[in-house]
């Protein structure tokens, strides 16, 4: 299950994923940000991604994700909100840009992606 919401005058994409994704799923989700990017004229974005309703993830959902999220375009910031230490530990690995944030809550993530404050509970993917 994946939703995406835009908020083109911020210039934030809103992602939230949930349950077990399957391969098809994430070409979806993807295909689907990438028509997000086009229909609301995104030059410049920030992602804010929820996964706190996200089991750890197979492999081959996982190595999908990275080979899908290789061309997309580069955002300003990233933040991920986690629940299971777990699934925190696959989205380590999973990101490791330097703009990126694990967050606890939704709030903390918009605060880094909008205007640049760094969370409190914040973990450096990587």
């Amino acid at each position: 299950m994946y939703e995406i919401k835009v908020d083109a005058a911020r210039g934030v994409v809103e992602l939230t994923l949930g349950g077990m994704l399957s391969v098809e799923e994430v070409d979806e989700y993807i295909a689907a940000l990438r028509a997000a990017f086009v229909a609301n004229r995104l030059s410049s974005y920030a992602m804010l991604i929820d996964v706190s309703d996200c089991p750890i993830q197979s492999q081959s959902t996982i190595a999908e994700m990275q080979r899908s999220m290789g061309p997309m375009p580069k955002a300003r910031a990233i933040a991920l909100v986690t629940g299971s230490s777990l699934a925190r530990m696959q989205i380590r690995r999973l990101f490791t840009q330097d703009y990126a944030r694990i967050v606890g809550s939704r709030e903390e993530g918009l605060a880094w992606v909008v205007s640049g404050i760094e969370p409190a509970s914040a973990v450096r993917p990587g």
